[in-house]
């Protein structure tokens, strides 16, 4: 938490991920640790608490959605106002109602009547000491400053999915979380016993926050950002399984014990998530079981189809406490360190690019080995000074090229004949072919051709002293002789023809 009396510079956030090596970086820095921790307090707060009066009988405290025994503190009931503003705002965009294959274009009206008027609502519902942070000019223009105010919209803005693509995931959800450890770190919580604030801040501002954004999403039809379809955890969100997963853990005496396994004496079975009756009662108590009761509205068909692997979760054996942990462990996976999520987190002065010194170095996993790799500038190698062959230089060259030589001798593709005959030299060749005898040079006959000429010999597989069958005519009568031409009817010289009917036939048959 920044100190009030001291003065602070405030920078505007801006991208700073742009590769897997960035990620590798954001998660030894000192953003990632506020952010981890801001989460880790919130998680810790949800868990039921053992009641610490000594009496007959044990009483535990839980926290249960729409419970008017949490109290809130102003900051909550102002932020919960704003929130309920800015859900009014969606009647003055009514959505397209013309055809679309995507998210309607009438999204965009809302988000930017919210981007024109985020400055006077920020104003007119944070606290003042937030606002009024006293920044640091450094001796300029004191107009041209960046204000408490700018880093927070850039965070809240950001938390509502993207005007341009039409769509909302869990990097939007991840910088309304940023949002409000922006608050938390201006002071404009105010202190309270341990995990009473934090309470407020989960059931008093993230879950009306989910239902701000589960109403933009049915009524602007957005898209996943970033979803990996069923085999991911929700198409949209992911914290509401976390804080829901905690308030059905075993009840706690301190944070500095929380449990791993195990779950509240009468909390709802894991596997009820594919009866719809009682996901429909508990949503109305219970985080996680009021994003469940979000997917049976906007999908059909059966639970381990369309969410196979909320359907998996749903058969660990070993209780909540267990689910609660292998979800940050999740998050921090397929949140925070997946870099098509990460990458649009923006950084400024409240959540540092910087190196956390503290920070424990990162085990490189199978997921950051296939994060994008930075564009490497290609440097062509100059040649090297032993002279050795550069084909970077050279280019596109005959094997035989030398570099700054006359050529190397030709290696051509001359006939077997051919001694010592330099092919490139017109007057040497011609001067070896005119010495050859004429009738001497080796021909390229086929191999059945001899001086004699002829036709090709007979193939092995024929048959010896076989004659060509002969087709007879149909009126050709048993024991005629036929003869057969010894070769194809030559033209006598008046360029007749010899007649090629049958022996047989008679000038006066038909």
């Amino acid at each position: 938490i920044l100190d009030n009396a001291s003065t602070h510079t405030f920078q505007p956030p801006t991208k700073r991920i742009n590769d897997g090596d960035d990620v590798q970086f954001f998660l030894s820095s000192r953003a990632y640790t506020d952010i981890v921790t801001f989460m880790c307090q919130l998680n810790a707060a949800m868990f039921p608490r053992k009641d610490t009066v000594r009496t007959s009988t044990f009483h535990t405290r839980t926290w249960q959605l729409c419970d008017d025994n949490i109290p809130f503190s102003n900051t909550v009931v102002r932020l919960q106002e704003l929130l309920k503003r800015l859900e009014n705002m969606i009647e003055e965009a009514l959505p397209d109602m013309g055809p679309r294959r995507f998210g309607n274009v009438s999204f965009r009206k809302w988000y930017a009547m919210v981007e024109e008027r985020i400055s006077g609502l920020l104003e007119e519902y944070l606290p003042p000491e937030v606002l009024e942070h006293e920044a640091q000019h450094n001796g300029k223009n004191k107009d041209a400053q960046v204000t408490a105010k700018d880093e927070l919209q850039a965070y809240l803005m950001g938390s509502f999915g993207s005007a341009q693509r039409l769509d909302y995931g869990t990097g939007h959800e991840l910088s309304f979380l940023a949002f409000l450890g922006c608050i938390w770190k201006l002071g404009g919580f105010p202190h309270a016993e341990a995990g009473v604030e934090e309470r407020g801040v989960v059931l008093g501002v993230i879950e009306p926050y989910l239902t701000l954004i589960r109403r933009l999403i049915l009524t602007y039809t957005l898209e996943p950002a970033g979803s990996h379809g069923v085999w991911g955890l929700d198409d949209h969100f992911f914290i509401p399984y976390i804080f829901g997963s905690a308030q059905l853990a075993p009840a706690i005496a301190s944070v500095e014990n929380i449990p791993t396994e195990g779950s509240l004496a009468d909390a709802v079975n894991p596997a009820d998530v594919v009866k719809a009756g009682v996901v429909e009662h508990e949503r109305k108590t219970n985080m996680y079981f009021s994003a469940i009761g979000f997917i049976y509205d906007v999908k059909k068909g059966p639970f381990w189809e369309h969410s196979p692997i909320l359907f998996d979760i749903s058969g660990i054996r070993a209780g909540w406490a267990k689910i609660n942990k292998g979800m940050l462990k999740m998050y921090n996976a397929e949140v925070l360190s997946k870099f098509p999520v990460i990458q649009h987190f923006p950084f400024g002065s409240l959540f540092v690019w910087e190196r956390d010194p503290n920070a424990v170095q990162q085990i490189t996993s199978i997921h950051s080995k296939s994060q994008p790799k930075p564009k490497e500038q290609f440097i062509v190698p100059q040649q090297t000074k032993t002279g050795l062959r550069n084909p970077m230089h050279e280019g596109v060259k005959a094997p035989w090229a030398a570099v700054g030589a006359q050529g190397a001798p030709f290696v051509g593709t001359a006939a077997p004949w051919a001694k010592g005959v330099n092919m490139r030299d017109p007057e040497k060749f011609e001067s070896v072919r005119s010495s050859i005898p004429r009738g001497s040079e080796p021909t390229t006959g086929a191999p059945w051709a001899d001086s004699r000429g002829g036709p090709p010999p007979r193939s092995r597989r024929d048959p010896p002293n076989m004659t060509a069958p002969v087709t007879a005519a149909p009126s050709a009568k048993k024991g005629d002789q036929v003869s057969l031409p010894a070769q194809a009817p030559v033209p006598d010289a008046r360029g007749v023809v010899p007649s090629t009917r049958a022996p047989r036939a008679q000038d006066s048959a038909p």
